[in-house]
């Protein structure tokens, strides 16, 4: 199955930026590779939190749709809330 996520680039980095966009129900992630420069990245919760409960999500390739370029990604991490159903952070690498 493929999956579609559209996404936008960051542009504040750190801890306080990142807990501001996670009140806003975004979810703050990176994708970075070997010889590639990492990219950091922000969507919509609602966007992962259904397609994150299909099994191929973790080992399929993703599509993010990235400021008009599609780019392919695996989930490499993810990190959750501790008693929330919410996503804190998504690791990506290229594909």
């Amino acid at each position: 199955m493929s999956y579609t996520i559209a996404a936008q680039v960051r542009t504040e980095i750190g801890k306080g930026s990142s807990r501001r966009l996670r009140h806003a129900n975004k979810v703050p992630a990176v994708i970075y590779g070997p010889g590639k420069e990492a990219i950091s990245i922000v969507f919509d919760h609602k966007d992962i939190i259904n397609i994150q409960e299909n099994q191929d999500f973790y080992t399929s390739e993703l599509t993010i749709a990235l400021e008009g370029k599609d780019v392919k990604v695996r989930v490499q991490d993810m990190q959750r809330h501790a008693f929330k159903p919410m996503i804190e952070h998504v690791d990506f690498k290229f594909a």
